[in-house]
């Protein structure tokens, strides 16, 4: 039930020694007298993230993927920042413990955190596993509120006010995810421009700001094997900035898949299995508990639809170019064109519910 490591893909392997030297001379609960075990978590498409083990002492590294280079998107100085204000202030956010710029190690920086220990609910449970409709919907709810709790955190006491500039936001976001995909480009979709012709037109104004995660989903939060309806930490802060929450919203609601959805949308995500909040319900608790308006909900979806769209097609051009082996990539481009057929959609009917019709 715990969420388990695996064997290390192939190309995606770490230098055992020399990391093993490197820990024992900067990670001072690593004893001498154990050897490092290194596995890697096999699930997740964006930076790399392995499971090292050091007698009972446990840690999780994360890296930049191979072939990567995404400007911005892979810093793990930025992340291992972000930790360690929040590790001071907001409880869900593992404890870091050291980063490293030295590219003579593993080929690129690097960060090592504790390991929180946990259920992580991805695109299928774990084997033998089962969650009742009363478990989803408390889960779901649990999503939701641990969004409006992140968005509360006072980012300036956890030193991290300089981290993005809120003034602007919107139209930076949506001008540089358009930039991101015309250079990702590797096929014709018509509805991703159409989405991205219509964000540029309709950007409404900055609705707030605050520290929001910019990747907020199941996979990224921990659940307490004892009680699922539990999140312990959120994890995955590689995106995170100050900005518009709305933002953070519409790509959270980008990534919930209803169960009128395409099956395409449905095959990577369990939010469309009985007992979830529908996206619609998702977004009216979420206006409940943070009271915030969500006049532009619409806008909000599509460019979190076109977003999330961008992002597998930057891991796609990667996998056309050979510049990673891991053959879930090959698909993400039908991922892709389902999500751009979703967000026109939703801006066709003006609402963000029963778009699967």
């Amino acid at each position: 039930m715990i969420d388990q490591p695996t064997q290390i893909r192939a190309g995606e392997e770490l230098n055992r020694e020399a990391l093993e030297a490197y820990l024992r001379a900067h990670v001072p609960s690593v004893k001498a007298s154990d050897l490092l075990q290194i596995q890697q978590f096999p699930s997740g498409f964006s930076n790399l993230t392995y499971f090292l083990q050091f007698g009972e002492a446990e840690f999780v590294l994360r890296r930049s993927p191979f072939g990567a280079n995404v400007k911005g998107g892979h810093d793990m100085q930025r992340e291992y920042r972000i930790l360690h204000g929040l590790s001071k202030s907001y409880p869900k956010a593992p404890k870091p413990l050291v980063y490293c710029e030295d590219v003579a190690v593993l080929g690129a920086p690097f960060y090592v955190m504790d390991r929180v220990q946990g259920l992580i609910v991805r695109s299928r449970l774990p084997k033998g596993f089962s969650l009742t409709a009363d478990q989803f919907q408390q889960m779901s709810i649990a999503l939701v509120d641990t969004l409006v709790e992140l968005h509360q955190v006072d980012y300036v006491a956890a030193a991290l006010a300089d981290l993005g500039n809120p003034v602007g936001y919107v139209g930076r976001q949506v001008n540089g995810w358009i930039k991101r995909y015309q250079a990702a480009q590797t096929d014709e979709i018509g509805e991703m421009d159409i989405i991205a012709a219509w964000l540029t037109a309709n950007m409404p104004p900055e609705s707030g700001q605050a520290l929001i995660h910019n990747d907020y989903k199941y996979d990224n939060v921990v659940l307490n094997p004892a009680n699922v309806t539990q999140i312990v930490a959120v994890l995955d802060w590689e995106m995170a900035t100050i900005g518009d929450p709305l933002m953070d919203l519409g790509t959270t609601l980008g990534y919930w898949a209803n169960a009128d959805d395409p099956v395409e949308l449905r095959q990577f995500s369990l939010t469309h299995l009985p007992g979830n909040l529908t996206r619609q319900a998702v977004a009216e608790r979420y206006a409940e508990r943070s009271g915030r308006t969500l006049t532009n909900l619409v806008f909000y979806y599509a460019f979190g639809l076109f977003k999330i769209g961008v992002i597998l097609q930057q891991i796609y051009a990667r996998y056309r170019k050979g510049l990673t082996q891991d053959a879930r990539f090959a698909s993400l481009i039908y991922l892709e064109k389902a999500m751009a057929r979703m967000g026109v959609r939703a801006i066709e009917l003006a609402r963000i519910d029963q778009l699967g019709a």
